[in-house]
């Protein structure tokens, strides 16, 4: 029987035009009047940020904006907007902007509050204490970083990432509107919406899932892998939209209560490398991780493709997972997604190296299955020449 912990701080407020009330909801929650917004330069082009502005002054608030975050985002540029957030003396953070911006706002918090460096606070509760509240706006439908305790980090020195797991760095207000992803080009819908689907199956499929993250992962799945083609084809269809914004979300609850696994190990080897899109990245391995870990999950992997319609009650679980592997290798194809062959910065000689960082992830001991660096490289192979072993017992 497992023992676990549940711990959601943070209030999420979902719906379409919500992000309109954003000035109400931080007057409500946040102390002080001074709010450092983190974004990227193309969220600014979207009048976002603007917006946001405008709301907070109506609410009397003072705003700096921050908005050197680049996609993978860096540990310089991290340590400078801390620099930054403490000279303002900033009272909130208020990120706008997907996954990388939200994971660069939480170790901003932390370097306002705390100095260093953000590898110092690698790992898993090495945060000593509560950092300045960050309050949260995805414009993405993929991370659920607006829900989870973790923030990733590449060192820029290492080209590695390096993750930062601590409660202390949760968000206190998630801002999860729909509305604010209708113009999100295909190809950032494609890769972010494979994120959220990753998110969902790892959380499920850890070593570290639970009851909770478990119900939580099962149901992300019904409202992700149905809508996402349809999201890609179709930006502004309200309902896919909405049901993708859910779903990352519910994914981003799933993982951060229990963990994701060798997919975004692999993934993340890549793109602290290649400064590959991550959620390109995890669409890529899925397959190959999915293959590999049914031996020693088959019958949760079934469940996957019995819970989003693929396999029936009635298939063997070996059936069911065989068609799960085949669907997610389609879904990517479908979303134009490229291969890991593909990559012209790919090179066979970086696969030994590429094996090392994903075995010394932190995720690598919740995967479903033991997994060796020999593993690694093996699956990176497979990958580079899009070659399914049949893993037993799908033989």
């Amino acid at each position: 029987m497992k023992h676990f912990e549940f711990n959601l701080p943070t209030i999420i407020r979902a719906g379409n035009g919500e992000f309109r009330k954003t000035g109400t909801y931080l007057r409500g929650l946040i102390e002080g009047t001074r709010i450092f917004i983190v974004t990227d330069p193309g969220i600014e082009q979207t009048g976002f940020v603007k917006q946001a502005i405008r709301m907070l002054e109506q609410q009397g608030f003072e705003t700096r904006i921050f908005n050197q975050v680049r996609p993978n985002p860096r540990d310089i540029d991290c340590k400078t907007g801390g620099k930054s957030a403490r000279e303002f003396c900033a009272d909130a953070i208020l990120a706008i902007g997907g996954g990388s911006v939200i994971d660069a706002a939480k170790a901003i918090a932390i370097i306002q509050c705390l100095g260093g460096e953000p590898q110092d606070y690698a790992g898993r509760d090495n945060v000593p204490e509560k950092v300045t509240p960050i309050a949260v706006v995805p414009t993405t439908s993929g991370t659920g970083a607006e829900v989870t305790r973790s923030s990733v980090i590449t060192d820029t020195a290492k080209k590695i990432k390096f993750t930062i797991k601590d409660v202390n760095i949760a968000p206190v207000l998630a801002i999860v509107d729909p509305e604010l992803t209708y113009g999100l080009p295909a190809h950032l819908t494609a890769s972010t919406g494979m994120d959220a689907l990753v998110h969902a199956i790892e959380a499920y499929t850890c070593k570290l899932s639970n009851p909770i993250s478990d119900g939580l992962a099962l149901q992300a799945m019904k409202h992700i892998y149905p809508f996402l083609r349809t999201a890609v084809n179709n930006g502004n269809n309200q309902e896919a939209r909405y049901n993708l914004m859910v779903g990352s979300t519910l994914a981003g609850m799933a993982f951060s209560h229990a963990d994701v696994a060798s997919v975004h190990c692999m993934a993340e080897a890549i793109g602290g490398l290649y400064d590959t899109p991550h959620g390109v990245a995890n669409s890529m391995f899925l397959p190959y991780i999915v293959e590999y870990n049914a031996e020693a999950e088959l019958k949760k992997h079934a469940t996957i493709a019995r819970t989003i319609g693929i396999a029936h009650q009635n298939d063997s679980d070996q059936y069911a997972t065989a068609r799960l592997v085949d669907e997610m290798k389609q879904l990517a194809e479908d979303l134009s997604i490229p291969t890991f062959s593909s990559l012209p910065e790919v090179n066979e000689k970086d696969f030994v190296y590429l094996a090392e960082s994903s075995f010394l992830n932190g995720s690598t001991p919740s995967n479903a299955r033991e997994i060796t660096k020999e593993d690694y490289l093996e699956l990176f192979k497979m990958a580079y020449s899009k070659e399914n072993k049949g893993v037993s017992p799908l033989k």
